[in-house]
């Protein structure tokens, strides 16, 4: 099938499950996925933005702007994540009660509201086996319009290009807590640091990066940055240390590798 096939695969079944919810997470493949439901649906759709502290501040102010620039309408709901110690523990299926916890309460606002279905961008290349978030999804019967019509990471990059989406080259930005190492707590304290450590990245002109958070003791960052972008940190690296020292870390370690 071409690109254009599985998009008008895309929007007849979006028609289909009218009026949808849609999992709205400002990435790449839900902004995707939430201005083609906006184009197909008007106003029966309804993105829903999650909002707890493993996303970053920046994260969700561009997210509702790009969604005020598509014209779809969208709302933030608070989901308590952290109250699950599942979660806060750090196991690896940790994005297992994430979602879960999302999707329980998009399922109650698709009752109250009488929504029909709910949708959420997984795309075609996203191995559902490796993938925890996918296992809730499926308890809770999410759709997945992207993945169901065929459409690749590319294609959704390529058609974002299309749309006009800014994130059509936007880096993969998995929450805040994917920076813990496995088995070592959630807090909201360690996210914090974690948040302004990568700001100091960014402001720095970097765009592809992680921090990294070691528990320690010391409590420490391992910067991780593209190896393209490598080269960059010659000039700066002393001052991207002071800044996360002063960001509150005790210690700084830079992985020659990159990131991976």
């Amino acid at each position: 099938m071409t690109t254009e096939e599985k998009v008008r695969s895309l929007e007849d079944s979006l028609r289909a499950h009218a009026p949808l919810l849609v999992a709205y997470s400002g990435g790449v493949d839900s902004t995707c996925l939430l201005a083609l439901a906006h184009r197909t649906l008007g106003d029966r759709a309804l993105g829903v933005i999650a909002d707890s502290p493993s996303l970053p501040r920046k994260a969700l102010a561009e997210a509702l702007e790009n969604a005020r620039r598509i014209g779809a309408a969208v709302e933030v709901l608070a989901t308590q994540e952290f109250e699950n110690e599942a979660y806060l523990s750090n196991p690896p299926n940790r994005c297992y009660f994430c979602k879960a916890e999302l999707f329980s309460q998009l399922d109650r606002l698709a009752a109250e509201r009488h929504f029909a279905a709910i949708a959420y961008g997984e795309n075609a290349d996203d191995p559902a086996d490796l993938r925890p978030g996918s296992r809730a999804a499926a308890e809770f019967s999410v759709l997945a319009p992207l993945k169901s019509a065929g459409l690749t990471k590319a294609e959704v990059r390529a058609l974002s290009r299309e749309l006009g989406l800014p994130t059509h080259d936007a880096p993969a930005q998995p929450c805040l807590s994917s920076r813990i190492p496995h088995g070592t707590r959630v807090t909201t304290d360690a996210l914090a640091l974690v948040e302004r450590g990568e700001e100091c990245l960014r402001a720095l002109g970097f765009r592809v990066f992680r921090v990294r958070y070691l528990a320690g003791p010391p409590v420490s960052a391992k910067v991780q940055i593209a190896p393209d972008e490598m080269p960059a940190l010659a000039g700066c690296e002393t001052v991207l240390r002071d800044q996360l020292m002063a960001a509150g870390f005790s210690a700084v370690e830079i992985d020659p590798a990159g990131y991976r």
